[in-house]
């Protein structure tokens, strides 16, 4: 079947079977392999993109489902140039980065987060990221690099 997917910005025409997740068709199909397969049974959070900008598990969407909405994957988190975004520098600072298995999923469910609430509390982050699992880092530098994402972009709209 041929669709459409419009994917960090850019149409691409790919052919599918109807039941082919979305993370099959990002990882073999378009080349993206950011986006992990962990579990690919919904249950761990490393496929996590955006989709029409909320935060979905790939592994569980049938990529004909996802012709509706923008998709974002981690490849479109970074400026073109290469530098990181605001939640990518926040959690190399503090720690929230180790094994790299989960981290482009969980940067996914922080943008999604934050790009819906600016000012989410610590329960709202802890939320917001527990469909992702992380057996490294024990979440805490995670939630600190949400928390000083959200002070700080809270700050720059105020000035």
């Amino acid at each position: 079947m041929e669709i459409e997917l419009e994917v960090n910005g850019v149409v691409e025409p790919v052919d599918v079977d109807p039941m082919t997740s979305l993370l099959d068709v990002l990882r073999d199909v378009l080349m993206l392999r950011g986006t992990k397969l962990g579990c690919g049974e919904g249950r761990c959070g490393a496929c996590t993109v955006q989709l029409d900008g909320r935060a979905v598990l790939s592994c569980l969407v049938p990529a004909t489902l996802a012709t509706n909405g923008p998709i974002d994957t981690i490849e479109g988190v970074a400026a073109p140039d290469g530098t990181l975004n605001s939640i990518q520098s926040a959690m190399l600072k503090h720690g929230g980065v180790q094994c790299g298995a989960c981290t482009p999923g969980m940067v996914m469910s922080l943008c999604a987060l934050l790009s819906a609430n600016k000012s989410p509390t610590e329960d709202e982050v802890r939320v917001a990221i527990s469909g992702n699992i992380c057996r490294c880092t024990g979440y805490q530098g995670i939630v600190d690099a949400a928390m000083q994402v959200a002070r700080e972009e809270c700050c720059e709209e105020r000035s």
